[in-house]
């Protein structure tokens, strides 16, 4: 399992974007709020843990692009296959880095990049 304090990913396109989650990582949505805005929970999980709202200017002129965090799973390897079957991209093959783990790094439907990390301390 993960532990993300709050994320919201940005979209132009809501159900493919939430379709991919759902595939890749079992999320759950439910609307809230505003149109346009659910809350995504975990499998088995009653909080929120993010949000996915459609795509916003925050600043005039410049949309708001993506959102940074790294997903905490047990194999990179096999998350890379379910991001290409939902229709995502790979955006970094899986790396190891010494002391930290395996780091890859994926394009949702809507172009948000993000990271997926199997933990390992002992990785060389």
């Amino acid at each position: 399992m993960f532990t993300i304090a709050h994320f919201a990913i940005n979209a132009d396109d809501l159900p493919a974007t939430r379709r991919f989650y759902e595939n890749v990582f079992g999320w759950r949505f439910s609307a809230w709020g505003p149109p346009d805005f659910y809350q995504i929970r975990a499998p088995g999980g009653d909080d929120p843990i993010g949000a996915l709202q459609h795509r916003r200017e925050l600043l005039s002129g410049q949309r708001t692009v993506g959102y940074e965090c790294t997903i905490a799973v047990p194999d990179a390897d096999p998350v890379a296959a379910a991001v290409r079957a939902a229709g995502g991209r790979v955006v970094m093959d899986r790396t190891t880095i010494a002391g930290v783990g395996d780091l890859m790094f994926f394009a949702d439907p809507s172009g948000n990049v993000a990271g997926a990390m199997r933990y390992d301390r002992t990785a060389e």
